[in-house]
């Protein structure tokens, strides 16, 4: 009998689709970055609020996680892409054309609700994939999820040069209109079409299932406050460097891609290391590395440094961040079988949930300097590690990690 593993099916060819797929989220959060304050002298709002505007879309996000992770389990995902993604498109063609900031604020909600359709299923058809691979296969989609935020701000800047704020969104919808095309012709896995393979359970006993299961609230929480150090990141790097540190739109968005870079090399380093590996390894190893860099991140604000040492204590933290979240995911996705979709919407729910609370909390204790952001990033990451601490004795089997 042979030794050697299984091949990846021949679906392995639809990662880069599912990548494509879940960046429309960082396209729809970093392409406006740039045009923030063009955004509030526009809408004749102050830039506190289009600030809170990411807020509202992690809040819509997170809404639309909860409702369509279930009903994907139940009822197949290629139709919750397809609907996902067609939402998508038409609300950001309406956003395009809105001149009131009030609507505007309304369509961001309803863009990232709609766009949770598609993107919630995503670790589900990675796992079907990979098997038990599946932090392999993560990390491929999330590398190539991260050519978005990468390539997304010197996307918006380049239409803010050639031409109005409304662009961005139009390019939102035309991206996103050859995705679902893409989609309805390729996507097609066995799971989509075999009954069996979907779950049974009532939209509430699929919650109970996940919410229940054995040794999964700290590992799921570990999740969550991981992601909320990034979305704090997220809301606040703009304030951070275009406000306190008085930076242009320009020299913000070389920094905010060098993080991104920072991201998708710690992505492919881990695509590696997870053959090799254990899972929890790995996640408790970044966990001590960004803890350092937050520690640094801590010092250099409080000392009141330049803004250079701030953006190179974000890059080492940014790089870990991204190991932890593929990790922390992979160890909850691992424990089901046919409740991956209510497993990834617990988990979407509570990261884009709590990552909305963010731009809040920081401008709660706003001194118009950068510790506040220092405190929070250094404090969910410590939190992290103690969640780990707290949660060895309930890993999973070695051989799934």
């Amino acid at each position: 009998m042979s030794t050697h593993p299984p091949a990846i099916p021949s679906f392995a060819r639809l990662i880069p689709l599912l990548g494509a797929m879940i960046a429309i989220t960082p396209f729809a959060i970093d392409m406006s970055l740039p045009a923030m304050t063009t955004l509030a002298t526009q809408f004749h709002t102050p830039m506190s609020d289009i600030q809170q505007s990411l807020s509202l879309y992690l809040i819509g996000y997170s809404a639309g996680m909860f409702v369509f992770g279930p009903l994907a389990d139940k009822w197949g995902r290629r139709r919750f892409v397809i609907y996902g993604l067609l939402g998508f498109m038409l609300s950001s063609t309406a956003l395009a054309l809105t001149s009131n900031i009030e609507l505007f604020l309304l369509l961001r909600f309803f863009q990232a609700f709609t766009g949770a359709a598609a993107t919630v299923v995503i670790p589900g058809y990675v796992k079907e994939i990979y098997g038990k691979d599946t932090a392999k296969g993560m990390s491929y989609v999330m590398l190539i999820m991260m050519l978005a935020p990468l390539i997304a701000p010197s996307i918006g800047s380049l239409i803010l040069v050639l031409g109005d704020w409304n662009l961005i969104f139009a390019f939102m919808a035309v991206y996103t209109l050859i995705i679902v095309i893409v989609a309805f012709y390729k996507l097609k896995l066995p799971s989509d079409d075999i009954l069996t393979e979907h779950s049974q359970l009532s939209f509430v006993k699929n919650y109970k299932t996940v919410l229940t299961k054995p040794g999964i609230a700290l590992n799921i929480m570990t999740s969550f406050v991981i992601s909320f150090a990034y979305f704090s990141y997220l809301t606040a790097s703009p304030l951070v460097f275009m406000t306190v540190f008085g930076l242009s739109p320009e020299k913000f968005t070389l920094i905010f891609t060098t993080n991104v870079g920072a991201l998708m090399l710690a992505t492919a380093i881990n695509s590696q290391l997870v053959t090799r590996f254990r899972t929890d390894t790995l996640l408790r190893i970044a966990t001590l590395l960004a803890t350092i860099a937050g520690v640094a991140l801590l010092t250099v604000n409080t000392l009141g440094m330049s803004y250079q040492y701030t953006a190179a204590a974000l890059v080492p933290l940014m790089g870990c961040l991204g190991i932890m979240s593929v990790n922390a995911d992979t160890i909850v996705l691992m424990k089901f079988q046919k409740e991956i979709g209510t497993a990834s919407a617990v988990i979407g729910t509570l990261k884009f949930g709590f990552g909305a609370l963010g731009g809040p909390i920081l401008a709660l204790f706003s001194t118009h300097t950068a510790v506040p952001f220092a405190i929070l990033m250094l404090s969910a990451v410590m939190l992290a590690g103690l969640l780990q601490i707290l949660n060895r004795s309930h890993l999973i089997p070695n051989e799934s990690l």
